[in-house]
């Protein structure tokens, strides 16, 4: 019999410290929603408004969380089970290091969903969500005889969230009459940049004044260029 893998937030602290918090029962299902910012534009004359893509807008994740204490008993010594729900309830409070609530991650099955995207969309597979809890809703629905919260049901939702950087990588935009942008490796020139992304090195001048850059010998890596189309 295959063993059941175990539902996780994973919390993310200061630097790349974590920590995780194994749900008690895996979610009954997962809720998705995702939808791209369009733009309608009305042309006189046309039966239908030209649509045009803005950007994407952020991804949203809804699932329900089931704990229960009551097999330890339920007298008056029983066990609360806010011991487990106040893990999650947390993830909305504000760190008093970061004065925000925290980035975590839900991570489950090896086959998340969007694992298995068309090649198409390169490096925007994922293997786990990543976000914050906008919103916990917390339901007791069990007691003890002194009052102590013994079974209850959250809800909880999450935000998409993404560095500017994780999406550069990510989204790897490919057009040549477009603005694009390029992450800096180290050992890059601007010669080099310029034959990978517009195929010829004498372009380096046009990625100069683009960027501001007045010594093309001294480029920081890790730093975002633009790389505007050639006119």
């Amino acid at each position: 019999m295959p063993t059941v893998r175990q539902a996780k937030f994973r919390v993310y602290k200061e630097g790349t410290d974590f920590i995780d918090f194994f749900v008690q029962y895996n979610p009954a299902k997962l809720v998705f929603s995702k939808k791209p910012k369009i733009a309608e534009i009305p042309i006189p004359g046309l039966d239908t408004p030209l649509k045009q893509f803005i950007r994407g807008e952020s991804e949203t994740l809804t699932l329900e969380l089931f704990f229960d204490t009551t097999e330890r008993g339920t007298g008056n010594t029983a066990e609360s089970v806010t011991l487990n729900v106040d893990a999650f309830y947390g993830l909305v409070k504000i760190n008093p290091k970061t004065h925000a609530s925290p980035v975590c991650a839900f991570m489950w099955a090896p086959k998340f969903p969007g694992d298995q995207l068309p090649e198409m969309y390169k490096n925007q597979r994922r293997a786990k969500f990543k976000g914050v809890v906008t919103d916990v809703k917390q339901e007791f629905t069990m007691f003890g005889p002194t009052g102590t919260p013994l079974r209850a049901k959250l809800t909880v939702t999450m935000s998409e969230y993404k560095t500017q950087h994780e999406q550069i990588v990510e989204l790897d935009l490919e057009s040549p009459d477009r603005t694009r942008s390029y992450i800096l490796e180290r050992g890059d020139t601007l010669a080099a940049v310029a034959w990978k992304n517009l195929e010829n090195v004498n372009e380096w001048r046009h990625l100069a004044n683009a960027n501001d850059i007045e010594d093309p010998r001294r480029l920081e890596p890790g730093r975002t260029l633009l790389i505007p189309p050639l006119r």
